[in-house]
């Protein structure tokens, strides 16, 4: 063999590194073994691309609702009471959930009311829309159409798209016939006795006032999980408050008392550890992400999105970014999925959220204890 032909062997059989101990083996699914829906989420860990990056994050997400105060060493400065072990297994990981109005307008609402019907996170965050549209669910329905369909055509019909969603224009006559008569009794509280209004405790009202068992939102009341909404003119409830301006100035909604409530969410999370579920980009991601700064981070991050990672966004940023802003712990467990939401987050609650949840014949859960 010449000496180049040598060099080009040599370059093509180049010999490997052992990895075995070193990475997990990809191998998918074998229905062979019948069908279990289970095991085929465990199999995704290793059936690679971002069926592997959804398998991680099913893995944190266990291990963030696993964690007691009682994993944990006892500290020099821990309190007595922080000592006592019994204390220390009943302490859990604070959990904030955020996502974008489109899951709500979405099946995905069902999942996300789930979760706060049985106490399952600790802080909301979203935009105003996936405020106002689980409202609007309940009081009338949203349909399935298509992508394609045009914009002028559904106009003339009095129809909304969102994606391949289609909102009638009379759900949100229905929602203005709602919520203005709470708005004149928000300002007469407001003026008869001093109460100061914030976005959280506005959406809190809302969801006393819905008295619906199908709305996230009233069980998030029921359930005292607040919810935070920064933008929370920025959609119909901002229409409302508008057009409500003229006919009943005066009402003010303070933001600071508010940003102030959710950066306190965190500040005093301690002895707990934070975790966080993002869906989709933009504000409710940040919002949890900057709050968690507060604390030199999360310790848990799990982010689900479909925001291209070079576009320079808070959206499209993976959680070492965020590492860098100290809004994630260097230390922290965490997963980016690339993936629609709506297929990525029913199958991670799945197998992480739902089975800690023991359902009666009336589905009233109770969460399963170690």
């Amino acid at each position: 063999m010449s000496a180049d032909l040598a060099s080009a062997h040599a370059a093509v059989f180049k010999e490997s590194e052992n990895l075995e101990g070193k990475c997990a083996k990809i191998e998918g699914y074998d229905f062979n073994r019948g069908i279990n829906y289970s095991q085929l989420l465990k199999s995704l860990v290793n059936t690679g691309f971002q069926a592997s990056n959804l398998g991680d994050a099913i893995n944190v997400v266990n291990q963030m609702l696993d964690w007691r105060l009682s994993d944990e060493p006892i500290t020099e400065g821990s309190s007595q009471k922080e000592r006592d072990l019994n204390y220390r297994k009943s302490i859990t990981c604070k959990v904030f959930l955020g996502f974008t109005s489109n899951l709500i307008s979405s099946g995905v609402r069902e999942i996300i009311r789930f979760l706060a019907q049985h106490r399952l996170v600790d802080v909301i965050v979203t935009t105003t829309g996936g405020i106002e549209e689980d409202f609007i669910k309940c009081l009338g329905p949203t349909y399935k159409g298509d992508f394609a369909l045009r914009g002028a055509e559904l106009r003339s019909k009095g129809l909304n798209r969102i994606g391949n969603l289609l909102a009638p224009n009379g759900n949100y006559c229905k929602f203005e016939d709602w919520i203005i008569p709470i708005f004149d009794q928000l300002l007469k509280e407001q003026n008869e006795e001093k109460v100061t209004w914030t976005p959280s405790k506005i959406i809190a009202r809302l969801g006393k006032e819905i008295n619906n068992e199908s709305s996230y939102l009233y069980w998030a009341y029921k359930n005292n999980i607040p919810v935070f909404c920064p933008g929370l003119t920025d959609g119909s409830i901002g229409d409302m408050l508008y057009f409500h301006s003229f006919k009943s100035p005066g009402l003010v909604v303070d933001i600071v008392q508010d940003v102030r409530a959710m950066d306190g969410e965190v500040v005093h999370a301690s002895p707990r550890k934070t975790g966080m579920v993002l869906l989709g980009g933009g504000l409710p991601k940040h919002h949890i992400c900057n709050a968690n700064m507060m604390r030199n981070g999360a310790d848990y991050a799990v982010y689900i999105n479909t925001a291209q990672e070079f576009d320079g966004s808070d959206s499209g940023a993976r959680p070492d970014e965020a590492i860098s802003w100290g809004k994630i712990r260097e230390s922290a467990k965490t997963s980016k999925v690339h993936c629609d939401a709506t297929i990525a987050f029913p199958l991670l609650v799945a197998e992480t959220f739902a089975p800690r949840v023991k359902l009666d014949n009336n589905n009233k859960g109770e969460i399963l204890k170690e």
